[in-house]
């Protein structure tokens, strides 16, 4: 990466960082997944269970690997054989130590912003897991929350689209038509202004380009 944009992009996240001190999260800046790997993971004591939805950014910095080969309880849906073990899986996530996640948008003054299919992500966004990690590359950073919105609905829904073999009118344009297609990944959406559980959500921005 260009070392001005280096730069910039610290100068930026700990505005961010700042913004979401006010909202009663907590944020850290890694240069590198590699460091944003060693911070999530001195952020879980041995032990804690630990549970995710899907994220291509937790993958991208090896973190759902580091805790299923280390001393953790680990929640895994995708390991899961049947519909009703899946369920099960997803529901013992809410009531866990700690869930991986990533955000689809956050803004300059920490609200993040999260679009859901099913829901389970969210879900313990909002409530559940006594603690959530958010992963976040420097490209999910945008101004405002009308911003994220768009980056969230025209640019990540889109992309994660791809991930699946559906059809929906932002897979075949690449752009949100507001649909209610059966097939929909829109189906739930979180803004997330403020933690009523102090630090409870903790913001892993990292200087590279991650996810979607």
């Amino acid at each position: 990466m260009d070392e001005r944009r280096m730069i910039r992009n610290k100068l930026l996240a700990e505005k961010v960082i700042k913004g979401l001190e006010s909202r009663n999260m907590e944020g850290f800046y890694a240069e590198t997944r590699e460091q944003a790997l060693k911070t999530a993971l001195e952020l879980i004591p041995e032990g804690s269970s630990v549970g995710w939805g899907g994220s291509v950014s937790v993958d991208a910095i090896g973190l759902k690997e580091a805790v299923c080969a280390g001393n953790y309880q680990i929640y895994d849906r995708n390991a899961c054989k049947t519909e009703e073990e899946k369920r099960e899986t997803e529901l013992a996530v809410l009531g866990s130590d700690f869930l991986l996640s990533s955000t689809n948008a956050i803004t300059e003054d920490g609200v993040l912003v999260n679009i859901d299919g099913r829901g389970n992500r969210v879900a313990g966004i909002v409530y559940g897991p006594r603690n959530v990690i958010i992963v976040a590359g420097m490209n999910k950073v945008v101004k405002t929350l009308e911003d994220a919105w768009s980056r969230a609905r025209n640019e990540a829904a889109p992309i994660n689209a791809q991930r699946f073999p559906i059809q929906t009118p932002c897979r075949k344009t690449g752009s949100c038509a507001d649909c209610k297609s059966p097939d929909t990944v829109c189906c739930q959406f979180l803004v997330t202004r403020f933690s009523k559980v102090p630090k409870r959500i903790k913001v892993i921005l990292v200087n590279e380009e991650l996810g979607f």
